[in-house]
C-alpha cells in the first residue's frame, strides 16, 4: 500500500510538473509575442502628424513615458517599466494616465499598446491584457495581430486553454500572412495538444502547410503534422 501511494504521489508530482513547465512555457510566449508588438511600436510611430491641440498635448505628455520605456527595455528594468506605466514623482504622466486621458487621440491609443507591454513586463497579464484590448491600430496586419496574440500568451499562461487557442486562431486570422499566422497556429495547436486534442491541433498545421509556404520555419510543419496523426 505504501509503494502504491508513493507511485501515485509520484505520478501527481510529475502531472504537476509537466503542467507547470507547459504555463512558464506560455508567460516567456508573452515576452516573444509581445516584442513583436514592440518593434511595431515603432512603426506607429510614423502616426504622429499631429493637427489638433488634443493630440499635440498628448504626444508632449508621452514623450517622458515613452523615454522611460526606451530606458526599461534597454536595461530591463522593472522600476523604469513601472514609472513608463505610472508615471513618476516630477509630475510626468504615464501611459495609464495617458491611455484614459487622451483616449480619442492616437497618442493616447499608442499608449495603451504601451501600457500592455508595461504591464506584462511587470507580472501584471489581467491589466496587459485589457489594454491590449483596448489597443486599436485600425485593422493593420501587424501590430493588432501581435497584440492579439499577447492576450492569447496570457489565457495560456493563466491555463484558460480553451480562450487561449481562440484568441491565438483570432490573431491567425486578423494577421493572414507569413510573418505571423503561422507562429500564432503553432501556438494554438501545442496547446490542443497539449489538452489531447491531435485532430483540432492537425487542422491548425495543416492549415500552415496549405497556406503559408513563405513561412521562414515551413521546412518543420510536416514534423508537426506527423506528430498529431493518429
Amino acid at each position: 500500500m505504501a509503494e502504491n501511494n508513493n507511485n501515485g504521489a509520484s505520478e501527481i508530482k510529475e502531472t504537476l510538473n509537466q503542467s507547470e513547465a507547459f504555463i512558464l512555457k506560455y508567460k516567456k510566449a508573452i515576452i516573444c509575442g509581445v516584442s513583436v508588438a514592440v518593434v511595431a511600436v515603432l512603426a506607429c510611430l510614423l502616426w504622429n502628424n499631429y493637427s489638433d491641440k488634443q493630440q499635440v498635448k498628448a504626444s508632449t505628455e508621452m514623450a517622458k513615458a515613452q523615454e522611460y520605456y526606451g530606458m526599461a527595455v534597454q536595461g530591463d528594468m522593472p522600476d523604469l517599466f513601472k514609472m513608463a506605466l505610472e508615471g513618476d514623482s516630477l509630475g510626468h504622466a504615464g501611459f495609464k494616465t495617458i491611455a484614459d486621458e487622451y483616449s480619442s487621440t492616437k497618442a493616447g491609443n499608442l499608449a495603451n499598446l504601451y501600457a500592455g507591454i508595461c504591464c506584462a513586463r511587470l507580472g501584471q497579464l489581467d491589466e496587459a491584457a485589457e489594454y491590449f484590448d483596448e489597443f486599436d491600430s485600425e485593422d493593420d496586419q501587424m501590430i493588432s495581430p501581435s497584440a492579439k496574440a499577447a492576450v492569447g500568451n496570457i489565457e495560456a499562461s493563466q491555463n484558460n486553454l480553451d480562450d487561449a487557442v481562440k484568441t491565438l486562431v483570432k490573431a491567425a486570422d486578423m494577421a493572414d500572412n507569413n510573418t505571423l499566422s503561422p507562429g500564432f497556429l503553432i501556438q494554438a495547436g501545442e496547446i490542443l495538444e497539449s489538452q489531447g486534442k491531435k485532430a483540432e491541433a492537425l487542422e491548425l498545421y495543416q492549415r500552415i502547410k496549405d497556406n503559408y509556404y513563405q513561412w521562414v520555419k515551413y521546412s518543420t510543419i510536416d514534423a508537426y503534422i506527423e506528430r498529431v496523426k493518429e
